[in-house]
């Protein structure tokens, strides 16, 4: 489900679950373990996606079927991904391959740098028109990058969005065509380790400690995590996942 390569002391991690990468259980634990073996082996690490897909977001078909223990379990893993890329001690850009709605926008948001593909591509935190309030470290994530407002407009109208709004938000920090996103994002990384080291990651440490800072309070965290199980068993949101999924299936038949 990964690719991994190093390019010098760079390592990239490509997402390679066909067919869009959707992050199921198993995917997000194995890109856990990668980002955390990468920050002890790295220097700079580079996530990517697949040629047009960077992440289709958490893989709803399958997470539907779980019980609630195993839904607890999902929730628990993926707010240790957001964690590891938060407090990832090397830099970590974001190479915005192509789609990347809801879960593949979460993955982006927590990295230090985005480069995302030109063209007809979407990203955006679109939770709410599945029956699911965004969860608070995203929202504080999303409200980091873009500001108060655009933050409340985008997670409120659940909003998928192209490239260029994205650059205008700040929700991305360059666009590229395609074929050079994970060459920008590389160049990045490789650049920002030009610097001198202890006095770049000093800094990027107190630049980014609002961000870790999310994530250290663990009795809140148990407490968002019960929320959010509550609220995927909810009438609500089981209505519009299955309306969602039977939308794309119609859409897909036709």
């Amino acid at each position: 489900m990964l690719q991994i390569t190093d390019h010098g002391t760079v390592r990239q991690i490509r997402l390679d679950r066909p067919p869009v990468n959707a992050l199921s259980p198993e995917l997000v634990s194995a890109l856990l373990s990668a980002v955390r073996k990468a920050s002890a082996e790295a220097q700079g690490i580079v996530l990517s996606g697949s040629p047009k897909r960077f992440s289709g977001g958490l893989d709803i078909p399958h997470l539907m079927q779980l019980d609630r223990e195993a839904i607890r379990h999902a929730w628990e893993d993926f707010f240790d991904l957001m964690e590891a890329l938060a407090t990832c001690s090397v830099p970590v850009a974001a190479a915005v391959t192509g789609h990347a709605p809801a879960g593949g926008t979460v993955l982006a948001l927590f990295c230090d740098y985005r480069v995302m593909a030109e063209g007809s591509f979407r990203l955006g935190l679109n939770e709410v028109r599945v029956g699911l309030p965004l969860p608070a470290p995203i929202f504080l994530a999303l409200r980091r990058l873009v500001g108060a407002r655009v933050a409340e407009r985008l997670a409120v109208e659940g909003r998928l969005i192209g490239p260029e709004e994205a650059l205008d938000f700040g929700l991305v920090d360059e666009i590229t065509p395609l074929e050079q996103v994970e060459t920008r994002a590389l160049e990045w990384c490789r650049n920002l380790l030009e610097l001198p080291p202890q006095s770049m990651l000093a800094t990027r440490r107190q630049a980014r400690a609002d961000l870790a800072g999310i994530f250290a309070a663990r009795e809140q965290r148990r407490e968002r995590i019960d929320a959010l199980v509550e609220s995927w068993f909810s009438d609500e949101c089981r209505r519009s996942m299955e309306a969602m999924l039977a939308g794309l299936a119609k859409k897909k038949g036709g």
